[in-house]
Protein backbone atom coordinates (compact mmCIF):
# COMPACT_ATOMS: atom_id res chain seq x y z
CA UNK A 1 0.00 0.00 0.00
CA UNK A 2 1.83 3.26 -1.19
CA UNK A 3 -1.87 5.53 -1.29
CA UNK A 4 -0.60 9.10 -0.68
CA UNK A 5 -2.33 12.39 -0.33
CA UNK A 6 -2.81 14.87 -2.49
CA UNK A 7 -0.81 17.56 -0.99
CA UNK A 8 1.08 17.88 2.16
CA UNK A 9 2.55 20.47 4.38
CA UNK A 10 5.56 20.70 6.76
CA UNK A 11 5.25 20.24 10.58
CA UNK A 12 8.42 21.54 11.51
CA UNK A 13 8.38 18.92 14.03
CA UNK A 14 10.63 15.75 13.15
CA UNK A 15 8.44 12.59 14.87
CA UNK A 16 5.86 14.24 12.79
CA UNK A 17 7.34 15.58 9.80
CA UNK A 18 4.55 16.05 6.68
CA UNK A 19 0.90 15.99 7.28
CA UNK A 20 -1.73 16.17 4.93
CA UNK A 21 -3.04 19.55 4.19
CA UNK A 22 -6.43 19.20 5.34
CA UNK A 23 -5.00 17.81 8.68
CA UNK A 24 -4.31 20.33 11.11
CA UNK A 25 -1.28 20.29 13.70
CA UNK A 26 -1.92 21.79 17.60
CA UNK A 27 -1.18 21.12 21.10
CA UNK A 28 -2.67 18.25 23.11
CA UNK A 29 -4.01 20.91 25.59
CA UNK A 30 -6.53 21.85 22.91
CA UNK A 31 -7.85 18.36 22.08
CA UNK A 32 -8.08 17.33 25.68
CA UNK A 33 -8.24 18.70 29.49
CA UNK A 34 -6.83 16.74 32.35
CA UNK A 35 -9.48 15.11 34.78
CA UNK A 36 -7.79 15.38 38.15
CA UNK A 37 -10.60 14.19 40.76
CA UNK A 38 -10.02 12.19 44.04
CA UNK A 39 -11.95 9.21 44.25
CA UNK A 40 -12.07 5.56 46.45
CA UNK A 41 -11.37 2.10 44.67
CA UNK A 42 -14.93 1.46 46.33
CA UNK A 43 -17.43 3.62 43.96
CA UNK A 44 -14.99 3.32 41.36
CA UNK A 45 -13.10 -0.02 40.68
CA UNK A 46 -9.35 0.08 40.43
CA UNK A 47 -7.91 -0.20 36.75
CA UNK A 48 -4.43 -1.11 35.67
CA UNK A 49 -3.01 1.07 32.82
CA UNK A 50 -0.60 -1.73 30.80
CA UNK A 51 0.81 -1.87 27.29
CA UNK A 52 -2.07 -3.85 26.28
CA UNK A 53 -4.51 -0.79 27.38
CA UNK A 54 -6.54 -0.04 30.63
CA UNK A 55 -7.72 -2.89 32.00
CA UNK A 56 -9.45 -4.10 35.43
CA UNK A 57 -6.65 -4.11 37.59
CA UNK A 58 -4.10 -6.92 37.60
CA UNK A 59 -3.91 -9.85 40.33
CA UNK A 60 -0.21 -9.11 40.33
CA UNK A 61 0.32 -5.37 40.59
CA UNK A 62 1.20 -3.81 44.15
CA UNK A 63 -1.94 -2.37 45.98
CA UNK A 64 -1.83 0.45 47.94
CA UNK A 65 -3.33 1.13 51.41
CA UNK A 66 -4.35 4.41 50.41
CA UNK A 67 -7.60 3.32 48.69
CA UNK A 68 -9.07 6.73 48.94
CA UNK A 69 -6.32 8.19 46.83
CA UNK A 70 -7.39 7.76 43.51
CA UNK A 71 -7.78 9.37 39.93
CA UNK A 72 -11.47 8.98 38.35
CA UNK A 73 -11.33 7.95 35.09
CA UNK A 74 -14.82 7.58 32.93
CA UNK A 75 -15.23 5.74 29.70
CA UNK A 76 -13.75 6.57 27.19
CA UNK A 77 -10.92 8.96 28.97
CA UNK A 78 -7.78 8.53 27.66
CA UNK A 79 -5.05 7.65 30.39
CA UNK A 80 -1.34 7.00 30.16
CA UNK A 81 1.51 6.57 33.01
CA UNK A 82 3.29 9.37 33.38
CA UNK A 83 6.41 7.11 34.02
CA UNK A 84 9.39 6.14 31.63
CA UNK A 85 9.66 2.61 32.45
CA UNK A 86 6.25 2.26 31.77
CA UNK A 87 6.54 3.79 28.27
CA UNK A 88 3.42 2.95 26.16
CA UNK A 89 1.56 2.12 28.64
CA UNK A 90 -1.71 3.74 27.97
CA UNK A 91 -5.49 3.51 26.77
CA UNK A 92 -8.76 4.66 26.23
CA UNK A 93 -11.16 3.27 29.29
CA UNK A 94 -13.76 1.30 28.19
CA UNK A 95 -15.76 1.82 31.71
CA UNK A 96 -15.55 4.11 34.49
CA UNK A 97 -13.19 3.24 37.28
CA UNK A 98 -10.46 4.54 38.99
CA UNK A 99 -6.41 4.67 38.56
CA UNK A 100 -2.89 5.25 40.64
CA UNK A 101 -1.71 8.76 41.08
CA UNK A 102 1.19 8.28 38.63
CA UNK A 103 -1.05 8.23 36.14
CA UNK A 104 -2.30 11.43 33.61
CA UNK A 105 -6.26 11.28 33.16
CA UNK A 106 -7.20 13.22 29.93
CA UNK A 107 -10.95 14.20 28.54
CA UNK A 108 -10.79 14.14 24.96
CA UNK A 109 -12.74 16.56 23.03
CA UNK A 110 -14.41 15.95 19.76
CA UNK A 111 -11.54 12.77 18.85
CA UNK A 112 -12.29 9.44 17.68
CA UNK A 113 -11.18 7.53 21.01
CA UNK A 114 -9.56 4.29 18.78
CA UNK A 115 -7.97 6.83 16.91
CA UNK A 116 -6.21 8.46 19.90
CA UNK A 117 -5.24 5.35 20.91
CA UNK A 118 -3.55 4.46 17.82
CA UNK A 119 -1.73 8.18 17.72
CA UNK A 120 -0.53 7.71 21.24
CA UNK A 121 0.37 4.01 21.06
CA UNK A 122 2.22 4.81 17.79
CA UNK A 123 6.74 4.37 17.99
CA UNK A 124 7.18 8.08 17.57
CA UNK A 125 4.51 9.57 19.90
CA UNK A 126 5.90 7.16 22.30
CA UNK A 127 9.41 8.33 21.94
CA UNK A 128 8.15 12.51 21.94
CA UNK A 129 6.10 11.56 25.69
CA UNK A 130 9.35 10.22 26.55
CA UNK A 131 11.62 13.24 25.29
CA UNK A 132 8.96 16.15 27.06
CA UNK A 133 9.42 14.59 30.89
CA UNK A 134 11.91 15.30 32.96
CA UNK A 135 13.81 13.54 36.02
CA UNK A 136 17.49 12.86 37.27
CA UNK A 137 17.66 9.25 35.38
CA UNK A 138 16.10 7.37 32.64
CA UNK A 139 14.40 5.27 34.87
CA UNK A 140 13.16 8.27 37.16
CA UNK A 141 11.58 10.34 33.90
CA UNK A 142 8.36 11.61 34.05
CA UNK A 143 6.21 13.47 31.68
CA UNK A 144 3.75 15.69 33.41
CA UNK A 145 0.92 17.04 31.93
CA UNK A 146 2.35 20.38 31.75
CA UNK A 147 4.78 18.64 29.46
CA UNK A 148 2.24 16.30 27.29
CA UNK A 149 0.30 19.54 26.91
CA UNK A 150 2.65 21.18 24.86
CA UNK A 151 3.35 18.44 22.65
CA UNK A 152 1.82 18.85 18.80
CA UNK A 153 -0.13 16.02 17.45
CA UNK A 154 -1.63 15.85 13.56
CA UNK A 155 -5.10 15.21 13.62
CA UNK A 156 -7.65 14.79 10.67
CA UNK A 157 -10.80 15.32 10.34
CA UNK A 158 -13.08 13.17 12.89
CA UNK A 159 -14.88 11.05 9.87
CA UNK A 160 -11.45 10.22 8.11
CA UNK A 161 -10.15 9.23 12.32
CA UNK A 162 -13.29 6.90 11.94
CA UNK A 163 -12.36 5.54 8.67
CA UNK A 164 -8.29 5.24 9.95
CA UNK A 165 -9.35 3.23 13.51
CA UNK A 166 -11.73 0.92 11.61
CA UNK A 167 -8.93 0.35 8.91
CA UNK A 168 -6.40 -0.82 11.39
CA UNK A 169 -8.84 -2.39 13.45
CA UNK A 170 -9.36 -4.91 10.08
CA UNK A 171 -5.29 -4.79 9.76
CA UNK A 172 -4.51 -5.61 13.20
CA UNK A 173 -6.89 -8.66 13.49
CA UNK A 174 -5.16 -9.70 10.39
CA UNK A 175 -1.62 -9.20 11.85
CA UNK A 176 -2.59 -10.70 14.81
CA UNK A 177 -3.98 -13.72 13.57
CA UNK A 178 -1.30 -14.79 11.33
CA UNK A 179 0.81 -14.38 14.25
CA UNK A 180 -0.85 -16.33 16.68
CA UNK A 181 -1.04 -19.57 13.52
CA UNK A 182 3.09 -18.66 14.24
CA UNK A 183 3.39 -18.90 17.79
CA UNK A 184 1.13 -22.26 17.60
CA UNK A 185 3.66 -23.67 15.05
CA UNK A 186 6.96 -22.82 17.76
CA UNK A 187 4.59 -24.41 20.36
CA UNK A 188 4.55 -27.42 18.10
CA UNK A 189 7.96 -27.11 17.75
CA UNK A 190 8.75 -26.87 21.35
CA UNK A 191 6.60 -29.73 22.22
CA UNK A 192 8.48 -31.98 19.75
CA UNK A 193 11.83 -31.20 21.04
CA UNK A 194 10.56 -32.05 24.34
CA UNK A 195 9.39 -34.99 23.59
CA UNK A 196 12.27 -35.92 21.07
CA UNK A 197 14.32 -35.98 24.22
CA UNK A 198 12.32 -37.71 26.42
CA UNK A 199 12.32 -40.55 24.08
CA UNK A 200 16.18 -40.34 23.50
CA UNK A 201 17.46 -40.10 27.19
CA UNK A 202 14.89 -42.80 28.16
CA UNK A 203 14.35 -45.10 25.65
CA UNK A 204 17.13 -44.61 23.66
CA UNK A 205 17.75 -44.38 20.03
CA UNK A 206 17.56 -48.01 18.76
CA UNK A 207 13.64 -49.16 18.12
CA UNK A 208 15.37 -52.92 18.14
CA UNK A 209 16.87 -52.75 21.55
CA UNK A 210 15.42 -55.60 24.09
CA UNK A 211 13.83 -53.76 26.96
CA UNK A 212 13.54 -54.11 30.71
CA UNK A 213 11.27 -52.61 33.56
CA UNK A 214 12.73 -49.60 35.25
CA UNK A 215 10.46 -49.88 37.92
CA UNK A 216 9.68 -46.23 37.80
CA UNK A 217 6.36 -45.10 36.79
CA UNK A 218 7.54 -41.91 34.55
CA UNK A 219 9.98 -44.34 33.21
CA UNK A 220 8.19 -47.18 32.14
CA UNK A 221 10.75 -49.82 30.19
CA UNK A 222 14.39 -48.83 29.80
CA UNK A 223 16.92 -50.95 27.08
CA UNK A 224 18.48 -53.35 28.92
CA UNK A 225 21.84 -52.82 28.98
CA UNK A 226 21.13 -49.40 30.98
CA UNK A 227 21.73 -48.68 34.79
CA UNK A 228 20.28 -47.00 37.03
CA UNK A 229 22.29 -44.68 39.71
CA UNK A 230 21.87 -41.30 41.59
CA UNK A 231 23.30 -37.95 40.30
CA UNK A 232 25.21 -37.65 43.58
CA UNK A 233 26.90 -40.65 41.56
CA UNK A 234 27.95 -39.32 38.28
CA UNK A 235 29.21 -35.55 39.84
CA UNK A 236 29.47 -33.11 42.50
CA UNK A 237 26.49 -31.04 43.60
CA UNK A 238 27.43 -27.38 44.71
CA UNK A 239 25.66 -24.48 45.99
CA UNK A 240 26.01 -21.07 47.97
CA UNK A 241 25.20 -22.21 51.02
CA UNK A 242 25.59 -20.99 54.78
CA UNK A 243 28.46 -19.09 55.59
CA UNK A 244 29.19 -18.58 51.67
CA UNK A 245 26.41 -16.60 51.27
CA UNK A 246 26.72 -12.81 50.38
CA UNK A 247 24.98 -9.22 51.09
CA UNK A 248 24.19 -6.20 49.43
CA UNK A 249 27.48 -4.98 51.20
CA UNK A 250 29.32 -7.50 48.48
CA UNK A 251 27.45 -6.19 45.21
CA UNK A 252 29.97 -4.06 43.38
CA UNK A 253 30.21 -2.35 40.15
CA UNK A 254 31.21 -4.27 36.70
CA UNK A 255 34.94 -3.44 37.18
CA UNK A 256 34.85 -4.62 40.53
CA UNK A 257 33.68 -7.85 40.68
CA UNK A 258 32.97 -11.00 38.81
CA UNK A 259 29.50 -12.21 37.25
CA UNK A 260 26.92 -13.63 39.61
CA UNK A 261 24.26 -15.92 37.78
CA UNK A 262 20.92 -16.12 38.76
CA UNK A 263 17.83 -17.40 37.39
CA UNK A 264 17.18 -14.74 35.04
CA UNK A 265 20.67 -15.57 33.51
CA UNK A 266 19.17 -18.44 32.06
CA UNK A 267 16.72 -18.39 29.08
CA UNK A 268 15.81 -20.93 26.86
CA UNK A 269 17.69 -23.21 28.07
CA UNK A 270 20.68 -21.39 27.26
CA UNK A 271 23.09 -18.77 28.82
CA UNK A 272 22.10 -14.91 28.97
CA UNK A 273 24.54 -12.64 30.28
CA UNK A 274 22.23 -9.62 29.86
CA UNK A 275 21.18 -7.61 33.57
CA UNK A 276 23.90 -8.83 35.30
CA UNK A 277 24.61 -8.65 38.79
CA UNK A 278 28.88 -8.27 39.98
CA UNK A 279 29.97 -9.90 43.30
CA UNK A 280 33.08 -8.55 44.65
CA UNK A 281 36.34 -10.70 43.50
CA UNK A 282 36.67 -11.36 47.39
CA UNK A 283 34.11 -13.15 47.82
CA UNK A 284 34.16 -15.07 44.49
CA UNK A 285 37.74 -16.44 45.52
CA UNK A 286 36.32 -17.42 49.05
CA UNK A 287 34.07 -20.37 47.52
CA UNK A 288 36.34 -22.08 44.62
CA UNK A 289 33.73 -24.89 44.45
CA UNK A 290 30.91 -22.53 43.09
CA UNK A 291 33.34 -21.04 40.46
CA UNK A 292 31.95 -21.50 36.59
CA UNK A 293 33.78 -22.79 33.58
CA UNK A 294 33.02 -24.30 30.87
CA UNK A 295 30.92 -27.50 30.74
CA UNK A 296 29.73 -27.13 34.03
CA UNK A 297 25.75 -27.39 34.33
CA UNK A 298 23.53 -25.45 36.40
CA UNK A 299 20.00 -25.75 38.09
CA UNK A 300 17.79 -22.90 39.42
CA UNK A 301 16.80 -24.77 42.64
CA UNK A 302 14.69 -21.74 44.05
CA UNK A 303 12.09 -19.93 42.90
CA UNK A 304 9.37 -19.90 40.33
CA UNK A 305 11.78 -21.13 37.43
CA UNK A 306 12.74 -24.55 39.42
CA UNK A 307 14.31 -27.08 37.36
CA UNK A 308 15.60 -24.48 34.71
CA UNK A 309 19.14 -25.54 33.54
CA UNK A 310 21.74 -25.02 30.92
CA UNK A 311 25.24 -26.35 30.15
CA UNK A 312 28.07 -23.81 30.22
CA UNK A 313 29.42 -23.14 26.90
CA UNK A 314 31.99 -20.39 25.49
CA UNK A 315 32.82 -18.58 28.31
CA UNK A 316 35.97 -16.75 29.38
CA UNK A 317 35.01 -14.44 32.20
CA UNK A 318 34.93 -14.87 36.23
CA UNK A 319 31.58 -15.77 36.88
CA UNK A 320 29.92 -17.80 40.40
CA UNK A 321 26.35 -18.29 41.40
CA UNK A 322 24.27 -17.00 43.94
CA UNK A 323 21.89 -18.61 46.44
CA UNK A 324 19.19 -19.41 44.13
CA UNK A 325 21.41 -22.01 41.87
CA UNK A 326 23.39 -24.80 42.01
CA UNK A 327 26.27 -26.45 39.95
CA UNK A 328 27.39 -29.29 38.90
CA UNK A 329 30.44 -30.18 38.28
CA UNK A 330 33.51 -33.21 37.83
CA UNK A 331 31.10 -35.05 35.57
CA UNK A 332 32.13 -38.83 34.92
CA UNK A 333 29.61 -39.12 32.21
CA UNK A 334 29.10 -37.67 28.83
CA UNK A 335 27.95 -34.12 29.97
CA UNK A 336 25.69 -33.43 26.82
CA UNK A 337 24.06 -36.76 27.76
CA UNK A 338 23.64 -35.56 31.04
CA UNK A 339 22.42 -32.37 30.03
CA UNK A 340 19.94 -33.60 28.02
CA UNK A 341 19.02 -35.79 30.62
CA UNK A 342 18.59 -32.75 32.81
CA UNK A 343 15.93 -31.43 30.30
CA UNK A 344 13.73 -34.08 30.09
CA UNK A 345 10.21 -34.44 30.98
CA UNK A 346 11.53 -37.22 33.23
CA UNK A 347 14.16 -35.12 35.37
CA UNK A 348 12.21 -32.20 35.45
CA UNK A 349 9.34 -34.24 36.91
CA UNK A 350 11.62 -34.19 40.35
CA UNK A 351 11.56 -30.55 40.72
CA UNK A 352 7.57 -30.90 40.34
CA UNK A 353 6.95 -34.05 42.95
CA UNK A 354 10.28 -33.28 45.39
CA UNK A 355 10.21 -29.44 45.62
CA UNK A 356 8.96 -28.19 49.25
CA UNK A 357 5.78 -26.36 50.06
CA UNK A 358 5.55 -22.41 51.11
CA UNK A 359 5.18 -19.54 48.80
CA UNK A 360 8.08 -19.57 47.28
CA UNK A 361 9.36 -23.50 45.30
CA UNK A 362 12.01 -24.72 46.98
CA UNK A 363 13.84 -28.01 46.69
CA UNK A 364 17.53 -28.88 48.72
CA UNK A 365 20.65 -29.75 47.51
CA UNK A 366 20.40 -33.23 49.35
CA UNK A 367 17.41 -33.89 46.97
CA UNK A 368 18.87 -33.31 44.39
CA UNK A 369 21.61 -35.52 44.91
CA UNK A 370 19.38 -38.48 45.06
CA UNK A 371 17.57 -38.22 41.65
CA UNK A 372 17.60 -41.22 39.76
CA UNK A 373 19.16 -40.87 36.50
CA UNK A 374 19.24 -43.40 33.70
CA UNK A 375 22.86 -44.22 32.72
CA UNK A 376 23.53 -46.28 28.57
CA UNK A 377 26.73 -47.53 27.80
CA UNK A 378 29.49 -44.36 26.77
CA UNK A 379 29.16 -44.86 23.78
CA UNK A 380 25.30 -45.26 23.60
CA UNK A 381 25.54 -41.92 25.59
CA UNK A 382 27.53 -39.91 22.54
CA UNK A 383 25.01 -41.89 19.79
CA UNK A 384 22.35 -39.87 21.59
CA UNK A 385 24.38 -36.35 22.06
CA UNK A 386 24.97 -37.24 18.23
CA UNK A 387 21.40 -37.66 17.52
CA UNK A 388 19.82 -34.67 19.07
CA UNK A 389 22.13 -32.50 18.16
CA UNK A 390 21.32 -33.13 14.04
CA UNK A 391 17.47 -33.64 15.16
CA UNK A 392 17.45 -30.51 17.28
CA UNK A 393 19.30 -28.01 15.09
CA UNK A 394 16.73 -28.16 12.84
CA UNK A 395 13.46 -27.96 14.67
CA UNK A 396 15.54 -24.72 16.37
CA UNK A 397 16.28 -23.16 13.21
CA UNK A 398 12.27 -23.63 11.70
CA UNK A 399 11.29 -21.69 15.41
CA UNK A 400 13.92 -19.39 14.83
CA UNK A 401 12.72 -18.85 11.08
CA UNK A 402 9.07 -18.35 12.63
CA UNK A 403 10.41 -16.39 15.46
CA UNK A 404 12.02 -14.33 12.88
CA UNK A 405 8.45 -13.79 11.35
CA UNK A 406 6.43 -12.83 14.08
CA UNK A 407 9.63 -9.92 14.12
CA UNK A 408 8.58 -8.76 10.57
CA UNK A 409 4.56 -8.82 11.21
CA UNK A 410 5.42 -6.59 14.50
CA UNK A 411 7.62 -4.39 12.90
CA UNK A 412 5.73 -4.03 9.98
CA UNK A 413 2.64 -3.40 11.92
CA UNK A 414 4.55 -0.34 13.87
CA UNK A 415 5.37 1.15 11.06
CA UNK A 416 2.21 0.71 9.44
CA UNK A 417 0.55 2.22 12.40
CA UNK A 418 2.64 5.61 12.98
CA UNK A 419 2.59 6.04 8.85
CA UNK A 420 -1.15 6.15 9.10
CA UNK A 421 -1.88 8.17 11.94
CA UNK A 422 0.56 10.94 10.87
CA UNK A 423 -0.63 11.20 7.28
CA UNK A 424 2.49 9.31 5.30
CA UNK A 425 -0.09 6.24 3.81
CA UNK A 426 -4.00 7.39 3.15
CA UNK A 427 -6.71 5.41 4.06
CA UNK A 428 -10.21 5.31 1.96
CA UNK A 429 -13.36 4.38 2.80
CA UNK A 430 -13.39 1.41 0.44
CA UNK A 431 -10.42 -0.18 2.35
CA UNK A 432 -12.01 -0.73 5.26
Amino acid sequence: MSTRYKNYKDTGFKWIGEIPDEWILSRMGNFFSERIEKVDDVSFPPLSVTMLGVVNQLDDVAKSDDSDNRKLVKKNDFVINSRSDRKGSSGIAKRDGSVSLINIVLKPQNLNPRFIQYLFKSYYFKEEFFRNGKGIHWDLWTTRWDQLKNINIPIPQIDHQEIISSYLDKKIKQIEKLIDNFQKKIKLLIEQKTSLIHICVTKGIDPNVVMKNSNMEYVGDIPKNWRLSKIKYVCQIFGRIGYRGYTVDDIVGKNEGCITLGPGNIYEQKLTLKNLTYLSFKKYEESPEIQIFNDDIIFVKTGSTIGKSCIIKNVKTKMTINPQLIVLKNIKISRDYLYYLSISRYFQSYFDTEQGGGSTPAISQEKIKDFKILIPPINEQDEIVKFLEEKLYFINLLIKKYDNKIYLQKEYLQSLVSSIVTGKIKVTEDMI
